[in-house]
């Protein structure tokens, strides 16, 4: 392999973890020594990445490091393009839309050829069960109020939840938000709560209200995920199909 698709095959590996990954996973992966690769992560820091990290301990590339138009497999195209089609069929309007804006924008920087991937590919996405009037099914949440709870997700800030259990008992929770999880009918936040002094989940079709507190929690999310997984005895890697990689 030449010196310029390893380094970019380093970057594309990097940039498949979530979590800090050893040298001698990224030699494994790349077949190359561990030597190699630290002269390469030296090499892309020099170029600009900021990859965090140090032998012996593991790398990660921070946001914000970006590359020219990538060119992908078929299956690589097609694991996009399903993966957007379920997030519009499934999700609420600002992840349809948000989703849909990825995938033109993806289209955009592939050379001539490919067509309009909207709809060439031939995988889809099956109905799912619907919410139908008078079925058992909970409503969808309003889109408004998903949309919040991700943006406080993503900066880490506590939220003041009015919620309602499944006794109908109406109660007030400030919430550490850090993971959000999407299944086929309901999507679920789970939290550390101050009320109760212990992570919990909170369907998302029973919150009654949202608010933004506008402060920070004191602990950082990837901590926290990693307590509550601990916790709970949940793989991350079952969270991260990337990192099972």
């Amino acid at each position: 392999m030449a010196r310029s698709a390893r380094l970019l095959a380093l970057v594309q590996e990097l940039r498949a973890h979530r979590h800090p990954v050893t040298a001698a996973r990224l030699a494994e992966r790349l077949e190359v020594s561990i030597r190699t690769i630290y002269r390469d992560i030296a090499t892309l820091q020099e170029q600009g990445a900021v990859i965090d990290g140090e032998a012996g301990l593991g790398y990660q590339l921070r946001d914000g490091y970006l590359l020219p138009p990538l060119m992908f497999s078929d299956e690589e195209l097609d694991a996009l393009v399903l993966g957007m089609r379920w997030v519009a069929a499934r999700t609420d309007p600002h992840l349809r839309r948000s989703a849909v804006a990825a995938l033109a924008k993806i289209a955009a920087v592939l050379p001539p050829g490919w067509g309009d991937l909207r709809e060439n590919r031939t995988l889809f996405v099956g109905p799912g069960q619907r919410r139908a009037p008078g079925s058992n099914l909970p409503p969808p949440p309003p889109p408004d109020l998903m949309a919040l709870l991700r943006r406080c997700l993503r900066e880490e800030r506590v939220v003041s939840l009015t919620y309602c259990d499944g006794d109908g008992t109406e109660t007030q929770r400030r919430i550490w938000p850090f993971v959000l999880g999407y299944f086929d009918t309901s999507e679920v936040v789970g939290g550390w709560c101050e009320t109760r002094q212990a992570f919990r989940h909170f369907r998302t079709d029973r919150i009654l209200g949202v608010e933004d507190t506008g402060e920070r929690y004191p602990r950082r999310r990837a901590v926290l995920l990693k307590e509550w997984s601990a916790a709970e005895q949940i793989s991350l890697d079952m969270l991260d199909p990337a990192d099972r990689n």
